[in-house]
């Protein structure tokens, strides 16, 4: 029940202050002067983390204490800030000036994440200093600020101990399976002949250079960040169209087919993904293409881009610096092992079935984590109905 509850604007109670970046020459790496954040990528689990960046220019200032919130793209999380320390754009600071319990109001503030989130713009989300000074409050007399805060610290404690050991053992699994493919591919690699990859395919290539036309309808587009880097699958949820005749005027061997592994080449490179149906797409320069001979499976040659031992030459060629970029001519001249056909259908046999399993158990994990997440959602929204 919230019979007793008051109900204030947020800026009635709190202090709102924007955050302001400093002039660039101000900032040093080396500790000198205060420590500065701009957004939620310094963002931990609930106190703000170890800073990484100094200003000896401070412009805004937030102190030890201070809820902070990140007001730009995304908008809503917040942490506590246990230093004083300079704010950037990113982030806003609401200080706690009316007696109400920090935690509570942390707490609430945590609660209302989907609403706040809703209060920013479409095309670039933002809040600012009004927007959340604007914020309904609805808060309980102090004894009772208390005890909320005292339940959800120790189920937000239980909480975070659960979610701890489940993604630690999200990591084993994972770890498991890619030490059985480390294991699988390094006999390759020390009994067979090593041949570039080149020779074990037909075609390697990538997407079209030239910027695509766009349409209502056609064939899909797919860029790189359509891949899903756990799953190794294609996203076809969000992606554009190309028209027909765009599609149909590309080369055959930049048409995906069935049995093709794609590969990641720009940015997020090193990431296979086995073409395994007939579904019709097309996609961008920042891909590879592998188009293997008829001795080599496909599902061999997906692992074989998954090893270890590839994504390592893949680490040391790749080339540039604000996006390494592993080239056509390093993919083709990978040295992979020559592997026979039986050989190759064994060792795949034993992977598939490791994969599954991985899989299973990893299903299994990040339902246990979704299931945590809406715990903690429950609570918070039982909490601040007054019905904890």
């Amino acid at each position: 029940m919230t019979l007793h509850w008051k109900t204030a604007a947020l800026g009635h109670v709190a202090l709102v202050i924007a955050g302001q970046s400093p002039d660039g020459s101000s900032y040093n790496t080396s500790g000198k002067g205060l420590p500065f954040y701009q957004g939620k990528k310094e963002f931990q689990e609930r106190f703000i983390g170890a800073p990484t960046t100094w200003t000896t220019n401070p412009t805004k200032l937030a102190v030890a204490g201070d809820i902070l919130m990140s007001v730009r793209a995304p908008v809503g999380p917040i942490n506590l800030a246990t230093q004083q320390c300079c704010i950037g754009r990113g982030l806003a600071a609401i200080r706690n000036m009316n007696g109400l319990n920090r935690d509570f109001l942390y707490y609430y503030l945590l609660s209302k994440q989907e609403e706040i989130c809703g209060i920013a713009g479409a095309i670039f989300p933002s809040i600012s200093k009004t927007d959340i000074e604007k914020i309904p409050l609805a808060y309980p007399p102090e004894a009772e600020q208390r005890r909320i805060v005292g339940i959800l610290d120790k189920a937000f404690a239980a909480i975070a101990t659960a979610k701890a050991n489940t993604e630690r053992n999200l990591q084993n699994v994972r770890a498991l399976f890619e030490n059985n493919l480390n294991s699988i591919f390094a006999r390759s690699w020390a009994t067979c002949q090593l041949v570039k990859l080149a020779d074990l395919a037909t075609d390697i290539t990538d997407g079209d250079h030239l910027p695509p036309p766009k349409s209502a309808e056609g064939v899909p587009f797919i860029t790189i960040g359509n891949i899903d880097k756990e799953t190794k699958k294609i996203d076809f949820s969000d992606t554009f169209m190309v028209p027909r005749s765009y599609f149909e005027g590309l080369k055959p061997n930049r048409r995906p087919q069935k049995g093709d592994v794609l590969y990641t080449v720009t940015g997020s490179f090193g990431i296979p993904v086995l073409v395994d149906n007939g579904t019709e797409f097309c996609f961008q320069r920042h891909i590879g293409l592998v188009r293997p001979k008829p001795e080599t499976m496909s599902r061999w040659l997906y692992y074989l881009l998954l090893s270890p031992q590839v994504s390592e030459q893949a680490d040391e060629g790749a080339t540039g610096a604000a996006q390494r970029t592993v080239s056509l001519q390093l993919l083709r001249n990978f040295s992979v092992p020559r592997v026979e056909p039986s050989h190759q259908s064994s060792e795949v046999a034993r992977l598939d079935e490791t994969s599954r399993e991985t899989e299973r158990l990893e299903g299994c994990y990040r339902s246990k984590l979704n299931a945590l997440g809406e715990l903690k959602r429950s609570l918070l929204q039982r909490a601040f109905a007054g019905n904890l």
